[in-house]
Protein backbone atom coordinates (compact mmCIF):
# COMPACT_ATOMS: atom_id res chain seq x y z
CA UNK A 1 0.00 0.00 0.00
CA UNK A 2 1.73 3.27 -0.20
CA UNK A 3 1.30 6.23 1.21
CA UNK A 4 -0.46 9.35 0.25
CA UNK A 5 1.98 11.85 1.07
CA UNK A 6 0.82 15.80 0.71
CA UNK A 7 2.81 18.06 -1.24
CA UNK A 8 2.43 21.60 -0.68
CA UNK A 9 2.25 23.49 -4.09
CA UNK A 10 1.78 27.20 -4.44
CA UNK A 11 -1.92 27.54 -6.42
CA UNK A 12 -2.69 31.54 -7.06
CA UNK A 13 -0.74 32.79 -3.95
CA UNK A 14 -1.97 29.87 -2.09
CA UNK A 15 -0.25 26.97 -0.41
CA UNK A 16 -2.52 24.16 -1.84
CA UNK A 17 -1.87 20.20 -0.38
CA UNK A 18 -1.82 18.05 -3.07
CA UNK A 19 -2.12 13.81 -2.43
CA UNK A 20 0.13 12.06 -5.23
CA UNK A 21 2.48 14.34 -6.29
CA UNK A 22 5.32 12.22 -5.93
CA UNK A 23 3.55 9.30 -8.18
CA UNK A 24 2.19 11.99 -10.70
CA UNK A 25 6.23 13.37 -11.14
CA UNK A 26 7.64 10.08 -11.28
CA UNK A 27 5.08 8.96 -13.91
CA UNK A 28 5.27 11.86 -15.37
CA UNK A 29 8.98 12.06 -16.03
CA UNK A 30 9.37 8.73 -17.59
CA UNK A 31 6.67 9.02 -20.14
CA UNK A 32 7.18 12.66 -21.03
CA UNK A 33 10.86 13.35 -20.63
CA UNK A 34 11.44 14.52 -24.22
CA UNK A 35 7.77 16.36 -24.80
CA UNK A 36 7.06 19.98 -25.03
CA UNK A 37 5.67 21.46 -21.80
CA UNK A 38 1.91 21.53 -22.71
CA UNK A 39 1.95 17.65 -22.80
CA UNK A 40 3.60 17.53 -19.19
CA UNK A 41 1.31 20.00 -17.90
CA UNK A 42 -1.36 17.60 -19.03
CA UNK A 43 -0.45 14.75 -17.93
CA UNK A 44 0.63 16.42 -14.48
CA UNK A 45 -2.91 17.54 -14.57
CA UNK A 46 -4.89 14.05 -15.26
CA UNK A 47 -2.26 12.23 -12.87
CA UNK A 48 -3.08 14.46 -10.16
CA UNK A 49 -6.90 14.77 -10.53
CA UNK A 50 -6.99 10.75 -10.37
CA UNK A 51 -6.61 11.96 -6.34
CA UNK A 52 -7.55 15.26 -5.58
CA UNK A 53 -10.76 17.79 -6.73
CA UNK A 54 -9.74 20.41 -9.25
CA UNK A 55 -12.15 23.39 -9.38
CA UNK A 56 -13.06 23.52 -13.47
CA UNK A 57 -12.58 27.16 -13.46
CA UNK A 58 -8.90 26.64 -11.74
CA UNK A 59 -7.93 24.20 -13.88
CA UNK A 60 -5.42 26.32 -15.82
CA UNK A 61 -4.02 27.78 -12.48
CA UNK A 62 -3.26 24.38 -11.31
CA UNK A 63 -1.58 23.27 -14.65
CA UNK A 64 0.90 26.24 -14.30
CA UNK A 65 1.55 25.47 -10.80
CA UNK A 66 2.25 21.52 -11.00
CA UNK A 67 4.16 22.49 -14.43
CA UNK A 68 6.22 25.03 -12.27
CA UNK A 69 6.62 22.53 -9.29
CA UNK A 70 7.89 19.66 -12.03
CA UNK A 71 10.60 21.75 -13.95
CA UNK A 72 11.55 22.92 -9.99
CA UNK A 73 12.30 19.59 -9.02
CA UNK A 74 13.77 18.73 -12.58
CA UNK A 75 16.42 21.23 -12.21
CA UNK A 76 14.97 23.93 -14.66
CA UNK A 77 14.32 27.18 -15.16
CA UNK A 78 10.97 28.55 -13.84
CA UNK A 79 9.42 31.50 -12.81
CA UNK A 80 8.40 31.81 -9.24
CA UNK A 81 4.65 32.95 -8.24
CA UNK A 82 5.08 35.93 -6.10
CA UNK A 83 2.75 34.60 -2.77
CA UNK A 84 -0.23 36.55 -1.74
CA UNK A 85 -1.34 37.72 1.39
CA UNK A 86 0.92 37.03 4.83
CA UNK A 87 3.56 35.05 5.40
CA UNK A 88 4.37 34.70 9.12
CA UNK A 89 7.21 32.80 10.33
CA UNK A 90 7.90 31.95 14.49
CA UNK A 91 11.12 31.08 15.17
CA UNK A 92 11.90 28.37 17.64
CA UNK A 93 13.26 25.11 18.81
CA UNK A 94 9.58 24.23 19.91
CA UNK A 95 9.83 25.45 23.37
CA UNK A 96 6.33 25.99 25.19
CA UNK A 97 6.45 29.82 24.86
CA UNK A 98 7.45 29.21 20.93
CA UNK A 99 3.71 26.95 20.65
CA UNK A 100 2.38 29.59 22.61
CA UNK A 101 3.17 32.41 20.10
CA UNK A 102 2.48 30.37 16.95
CA UNK A 103 -1.28 29.04 19.00
CA UNK A 104 -1.85 32.91 19.35
CA UNK A 105 -0.85 33.74 15.62
CA UNK A 106 -3.18 30.97 14.94
CA UNK A 107 -6.35 31.86 16.92
CA UNK A 108 -6.10 35.41 15.57
CA UNK A 109 -5.72 34.51 11.53
CA UNK A 110 -9.00 33.01 12.53
CA UNK A 111 -10.56 35.21 14.27
CA UNK A 112 -9.53 38.04 11.82
CA UNK A 113 -10.52 35.56 8.77
CA UNK A 114 -7.13 36.14 7.22
CA UNK A 115 -5.74 33.65 4.74
CA UNK A 116 -1.87 33.64 5.68
CA UNK A 117 1.18 31.20 4.91
CA UNK A 118 2.26 30.26 8.46
CA UNK A 119 5.36 28.30 9.31
CA UNK A 120 6.71 27.10 12.65
CA UNK A 121 10.84 27.36 11.76
CA UNK A 122 13.00 25.34 14.05
CA UNK A 123 15.93 24.71 11.96
CA UNK A 124 18.69 26.73 13.63
CA UNK A 125 20.30 27.59 10.37
CA UNK A 126 17.36 29.24 9.26
CA UNK A 127 16.50 30.86 12.77
CA UNK A 128 19.81 32.57 11.43
CA UNK A 129 19.46 33.26 8.85
CA UNK A 130 16.99 36.10 10.14
CA UNK A 131 19.71 37.36 12.33
CA UNK A 132 17.55 36.79 15.54
CA UNK A 133 19.41 35.61 19.04
CA UNK A 134 16.43 34.56 21.01
CA UNK A 135 12.94 32.77 20.67
CA UNK A 136 10.40 33.07 20.54
CA UNK A 137 10.56 35.31 17.08
CA UNK A 138 7.43 36.43 15.04
CA UNK A 139 8.37 37.60 11.25
CA UNK A 140 5.59 38.74 9.28
CA UNK A 141 6.45 39.70 5.63
CA UNK A 142 10.18 38.93 6.12
CA UNK A 143 10.12 41.99 8.71
CA UNK A 144 10.99 40.79 12.12
CA UNK A 145 8.43 42.04 14.56
CA UNK A 146 9.41 40.00 17.95
CA UNK A 147 12.04 38.28 19.58
CA UNK A 148 12.61 36.98 23.23
CA UNK A 149 9.10 37.06 23.79
CA UNK A 150 5.52 36.33 23.44
CA UNK A 151 3.76 39.17 22.61
CA UNK A 152 0.31 40.31 23.96
CA UNK A 153 -2.50 39.44 21.19
CA UNK A 154 -3.53 42.85 20.89
CA UNK A 155 0.02 44.18 19.62
CA UNK A 156 -0.30 40.65 16.98
CA UNK A 157 -2.99 42.33 16.34
CA UNK A 158 -2.11 45.32 15.24
CA UNK A 159 1.28 43.52 13.27
CA UNK A 160 -1.25 41.92 11.46
CA UNK A 161 -3.38 44.40 10.46
CA UNK A 162 -0.66 46.74 9.61
CA UNK A 163 0.83 43.55 7.25
CA UNK A 164 -2.12 42.66 5.60
CA UNK A 165 -2.99 44.96 2.87
CA UNK A 166 -6.75 44.72 1.93
CA UNK A 167 -8.68 46.91 4.57
CA UNK A 168 -10.13 44.72 7.51
CA UNK A 169 -13.51 44.55 8.87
Amino acid sequence: MTENKIKQILINGRMVGIVGWEEARQKVSDTHNKKGEEDVKKALLAAIASKNYIPAAALDDYGQALLREFKKEQGLPIEEEPPAGLRIAVLGAGCARCGQLENDVRELLAEMKIAADLQHITDAKQIAAYGVMGAPALVINNKVVSVGEVPPKSKIRQWLIEAYPPPLK
